[in-house]
């Protein structure tokens, strides 16, 4: 890949520094083109915040666009029905995925599982042009991880059990530390308050009870005052409650955590509910004394939807004892 172009395609603003990172490790080349997906807020926004920094040579961001490059060498969600859709049609060279969120492990055990099974989200009810799909382009990764060309860029911890099965598949699991973004100065104070607090997907994706995660948030902003950084799929209205709580002070939703927060001190922490920010915070703040603690969910706040090995998973992924 030497003296090539990449091109790395994504859609969510956590994949998108994942994949400066990438190429910063020297996984992708020389060169490499990175195009978002358009039509989305908080990718642009972070593309806005990541050329105020200091790029790696051989990077560019590329500005969004509604077409996916007919070239992929590096994407970040290997899930997309439209990715999924161009490696059967295409037969893809050398495959670079590059995302940290929860479902690169998912990604990592699909790959590794007998016999072999769709590349489909947790959760998802297909239909079964989408299973067959996901059933292809299942078996075309596979195809392209025995030829020793498909790896996965990632800071999350890792199972040994599951890594095992990964390298036995043929998947290069290639980690990282967030190398680039902690060279990098901040450009703008952090928050002030000794408490950070992330938001959570959970609520609006109905596995846990509003009233309970509000509650929560007012009683913690009883006991000190709060800087609250959203979700990027927090429901406005739910936001729009929470900056009427007393003690709250939420910031512009959008860009990482990993890119607002990294400037934190000992004296200050962050807490959350189950997420894999907890793990990637967890690499840029332990080195500066900063304490991220994951808050275990109580029974009640489950919904319905929430099934029990999805809690569990949830809980573990995230350190929290259940």
């Amino acid at each position: 890949m030497n003296e090539q172009e990449s091109v790395a395609w994504v859609e969510s603003p956590l994949q998108m520094l994942c994949a400066v990172e990438a190429h910063h490790a020297g996984l992708l080349g020389d060169r490499t083109l990175v195009v978002p997906r358009a039509g989305l807020r908080p990718l642009a926004a972070t593309r806005r915040e990541l050329v105020t920094l200091d790029l790696p040579e051989g990077l560019e961001l590329a500005k969004p666009s509604e077409r996916m490059p007919r070239r992929l060498n590096a994407v970040g969600d290997a899930f997309s029905g439209r990715v999924q859709l161009r490696w059967v049609m295409i037969r893809p060279g050398r495959v670079v995925i590059v995302d940290d969120g929860l479902a690169t492990i998912r990604l990592l055990e699909l790959l590794s599982a007998r016999p072999v099974k769709p590349l489909l989200r947790a959760r998802a009810t297909p239909s079964t042009w989408r299973n067959t799909l996901g059933h292809l382009a299942a078996r075309r990764l596979r195809a392209t991880a025995r030829r020793g060309a498909l790896s996965v860029f990632t800071a999350l911890p890792v199972e040994g059990e599951l890594a095992a099965a990964v390298g036995q598949a043929g998947v290069e699991l290639a980690r990282h530390d967030f190398g680039w973004l902690r060279s990098q100065p901040m450009s703008t104070p952090g928050p002030s308050e000794r408490t950070v607090v992330l938001g959570t997907s959970l609520v609006r994706n109905g596995l846990v009870h509003r009233e309970r995660y509000l509650r929560w948030l007012t009683e913690l902003a009883e006991r000190e005052p709060l800087a609250y950084y959203p979700h990027r799929r927090e429901d406005p209205i739910d936001l729009a409650v929470i900056r009427e709580r007393p003690g709250i002070t939420v910031h512009a939703p959008g860009v990482p955590a990993e890119l607002t927060l990294r400037g934190l001190s000992a004296e200050q922490r962050v807490v959350s509910l189950p997420s894999t920010a907890i793990s990637s915070l967890r690499v840029l703040l332990s080195p500066r004394g900063v304490a991220v603690e994951p808050v275990h969910v109580p029974d009640d706040w489950w919904t319905s939807r929430a099934a029990p090995s999805l809690r569990s998973h949830l809980q573990m992924f995230t350190g929290v004892p259940s």
